[in-house]
């Protein structure tokens, strides 16, 4: 990568960080003008579902490919052309005249935001290499990742109580533009690819496809039911086309994903604390909007502001809090300490009567998750991406999101799953229908919990890092602790 100045460097990440914001705040900025959506565009309450799973079909799908092409093809080209489509996207959503059509569009916003996604993280790591430097920098992509959701969320509400749904879509248009004309300017040029280097086209084809089905699986195993024969078909030959593609990787001259990437400790184990993260992060974020709009009767632009104390909480804990931990304890108390504050807040939520008052059971469960996300999400990272090659940082940081991905489309349908069958159990047995729901939505909660406690656990006592110090310009070292090596 180009050497660039630090001024030069900062003002690139802060142009990948805002891309990266677009792609996150579609995650959630949708669900609280998702009401307002169905009613104008006549969608039918199981139709309505594809206004988000569409999105994280492409999206999940797409991830790994999309980090293979940054290596192959560069991954500026790949971000700007990921922005395009995104942008595109956005007007056809917010101009859709019908229910297909916004579905439609949904899709290809995911297909631009794998492309955003999976190459920025790489960016950022290629662009700082002094510890300090890209443990701050890490901050402010780690408040985009996790503080992302609750920012949409904030947005979609305002956006949807002061003008239209229509708004949650459009605003990604001026924003996009920003982003395309920025990162021409700011960011480094890409290297030139040996010619040796080659797409692996079976393997991504068949990665491709078993990312796709097992993620239409899961979004759709709630309406299926998760023990029924379309649902279980599914998720085998998901299961079957992944391990067709594993056969593959293990055999391919020039592999899509070395399947050596998975030997390294610390890549593996934060996979699997994205994961667990994700489920609960992703539920956390859908789950307390429905309670806020279904259980206290709050409206579209009351949920959004509900979520401002979360949003400038992790805001503060990301930029300024979460890299001067990691430069001075390393990675895994700063992990173990916010994943337990984030379980902790969850567990808060699963406390949440019907007639909850924001200021005793909704405010200490915001503010408890804003610093837990805050202060966790950066080591997350900084583990994920420190122990590979700077030509193979974009393959990882599209293995980092597909984990989210795939973890946070996971989650959500889990615990959606729990909280529709308690509610069910509880409408059968006499409860109102309030009372129904919010018992549903306690049962989650509580469920996502032990996921973000699972989480504290695996990343606290498995991720091995080592002393901190800048020797190796490649990373395992150069981000301390967070990037440790294998034992």
């Amino acid at each position: 990568m180009t050497e660039l100045s630090t001024r030069s460097r900062w003002l690139a990440l802060y142009v990948l960080c805002l891309g990266d914001l677009m792609i996150v705040l579609d995650s959630s900025i949708v669900n609280v003008a998702l009401p307002s959506i169905q009613t104008d565009l006549g969608f039918s309450p199981s139709a309505l579902a594809w206004v988000v799973n569409a999105y994280l079909l492409t999206f999940g799908g797409f991830l790994l490919l999309s980090g293979r092409l940054g290596d192959l093809l560069g991954d500026k080209r790949v971000f700007q052309g990921g922005v395009v489509s995104f942008t595109v996207a956005s007007v056809a959503c917010g101009l859709a005249p019908s229910s297909e059509l916004l579905v439609v569009g949904r899709a290809v916003q995911g297909l631009g935001g794998a492309a955003v996604s999976a190459v920025a993280l790489a960016l950022i790591m290629g662009l700082f290499s002094e510890p300090a430097e890209r443990a701050k920098a890490m901050g402010f992509f780690g408040f985009v990742m996790s503080g992302g959701g609750a920012v949409g969320v904030l947005m979609g509400g305002v956006l949807t109580g002061l003008f239209s749904w229509h708004w949650v879509f459009l605003v990604n248009v001026p924003i996009g533009v920003a982003v395309w004309l920025a990162a021409r300017r700011v960011l480094p040029a890409d290297e030139p690819v040996p010619r040796a280097s080659r797409l692996d086209v079976v393997g991504a084809g068949l990665v491709t496809v078993a990312l796709m089905t097992t993620v239409y699986a899961i979004v759709g195993g709630n309406d299926a039911a998760w023990t029924s024969a379309r649902t279980l078909l599914l998720l085998g030959l998901g299961v079957l086309l992944l391990a067709a593609f594993v056969a593959r990787e293990a055999t391919a001259a020039n592999p899509l994903v070395p399947l050596r990437l998975f030997g390294l400790r610390n890549v593996t184990v934060s996979q699997v604390v994205g994961v667990l993260w994700a489920a609960a992060m992703f539920a956390w974020f859908f789950l307390a909007a429905l309670y806020l709009q279904q259980v206290l009767a709050y409206d579209a632009l009351e949920v959004g502001l509900a979520f401002v104390p979360t949003s400038v909480v992790m805001a503060y804990c990301s930029l300024r809090v979460s890299d001067r931990l990691v430069m001075r304890f390393g990675i895994r108390p700063p992990l173990g300490v916010g994943l337990t504050l984030a379980a902790v807040s969850l567990a808060l939520f699963s406390r949440a009567p019907v007639d909850g008052r924001f200021l005793t059971d909704v405010l200490p469960s915001m503010l408890l998750l804003g610093v837990g996300a805050g202060i966790a999400f950066n080591p997350v990272l900084l583990a994920a991406m420190g122990d590979v090659e700077p030509h193979e940082a974009g393959l990882a940081s599209g293995v980092v999101n597909t984990s989210f991905m795939m973890g946070g489309a996971l989650g959500l349908a889990v615990l959606v799953s729990i909280s529709t069958a308690r509610s069910d159990h509880l409408l059968d047995g006499g409860s109102s229908q309030v009372a129904a729901l919010n018992g549903g939505y306690q049962a989650a909660f509580a469920v996502g919990a032990a996921f973000a406690l699972l989480a504290a656990v695996v990343g606290g006592s498995l991720l091995r890092p080592r002393p901190m110090t800048g020797d190796d310009p490649h990373g395992p070292a150069t981000a301390g602790e967070a990037v440790g090596a294998h034992p």
